[in-house]
């Protein structure tokens, strides 16, 4: 079956979902789209944008089949990508069967770990659904969804351990303003973009805080070698970490305006308290999830990991902020 011939679906309806899909309409000639609400439908059928994320991005409405039922837009398409936060992907799920999902090819761009089950999206596919690996894809960066909407030049990495699979998504969505690479590392991938996002609510913490570019350079700096570190035990081969895909995808994060997890740790570091943050900001930041899942995780690895213990520390153990950055710094070199 060629790329464009690929009934695809998009799970979700936040910022990512909707770049994502923007990017695919350049090249398919029909999406299913997973919506949960009718209301946001009716509003996507009426003004031709979605209605709560990226409204100024402009969608061929004709080219999409909008689902309400999860199990039937899966039902109906051989390639889905998962684009909802990873705290809403049980639920989400919930009501999929696993015979749904026999023969599908997965590809996750969510870049957050399942809270109920402390497991990456892969490993959380396969180990409830009996997804093959070979049929388990990630999308991840270095790219923001708003850049996207803008038409940015932008980078995305599709990795997949079948890499015909990952070269038949990679070509739907490369167009002027994309481009995208494949790789077989779903690993070390997904667990980075995981991880990025950790460090990126340290790098606002420590800007909330009054620290400068100085420190943040070697924050970050120190922190592509915490994730080094963490990835190469859990799944060790040989990768590229200053690679797009993992240094890439770490600085976008920790520097962009776009970045909702740095916003967030800015907010805890100017005083805000975490359930004000969240309220305030109206959006999921990845980070404030995966830090716990990370943290649980690492008690098997024991990894040394100063970055993402400081951030649980702030976050889960109300320690005091200046006193555990002070403490950090004294790690750092």
């Amino acid at each position: 079956m060629s790329s464009v011939a690929l009934r695809i679906a998009m799970i979700g309806s936040g910022s990512w979902a909707t770049a994502l899909s923007k990017l695919l309409l350049n090249n398919l000639n029909q999406l299913n789209w997973f919506v949960r609400k009718q209301e946001d439908i009716d509003d996507f059928l009426k003004y031709g944008n979605n209605p709560r994320y990226l409204t100024s991005v402009d969608l061929p409405i004709e080219k999409i089949n909008f689902f309400t039922d999860v199990q039937q837009c899966i039902a109906t398409s051989d390639l889905i990508i998962l684009a909802v936060p990873s705290a809403f992907i049980h639920d989400t799920l919930a009501g999929v069967s696993t015979d749904t999902f026999q023969n599908k090819i997965i590809f996750s761009a969510i870049k957050g770990i399942v809270p109920q089950h402390n497991l990456i999206v892969g490993e959380y596919l396969n180990t409830v659904y009996k997804v093959p690996i070979s049929n388990i894809g990630v999308i991840t960066g270095p790219c923001h969804a708003e850049e996207v909407a803008m038409e940015k030049l932008s980078y995305l990495t599709i990795a997949c351990q079948n890499i015909q699979h990952a070269t038949a998504l990679s070509d739907v969505l490369n167009c002027r303003y994309l481009k995208s690479t494949v790789s077989d590392d779903i690993y070390g991938t997904e667990y980075s973009a995981v991880l990025k996002n950790v460090i990126a609510v340290a790098g606002g913490i420590c800007h909330g805080l009054g620290y400068g570019d100085n420190f943040l350079a070697v924050l970050v700096s120190n922190a592509i070698q915490e994730i080094k570190r963490f990835v190469d035990a859990v799944h060790p081969i040989d990768r590229d970490i200053n690679a797009s895909a993992y240094l890439g995808d770490l600085l976008v994060t920790a520097y962009s305006q776009f970045s909702r997890n740095r916003t967030f740790g800015a907010m805890i570091g100017k005083g805000y308290s975490v359930k004000n943050a969240q309220l305030e900001m109206n959006m999921i930041a990845e980070g404030y999830y995966a830090v716990k899942c990370v943290y649980e995780i690492n008690k098997t690895y024991k990894i040394d990991m100063p970055i993402t213990n400081a951030v649980y520390n702030i976050i889960y153990g109300k320690a005091d902020l200046r006193r555990e950055i002070k403490h950090l710094s004294d790690k750092l070199s």
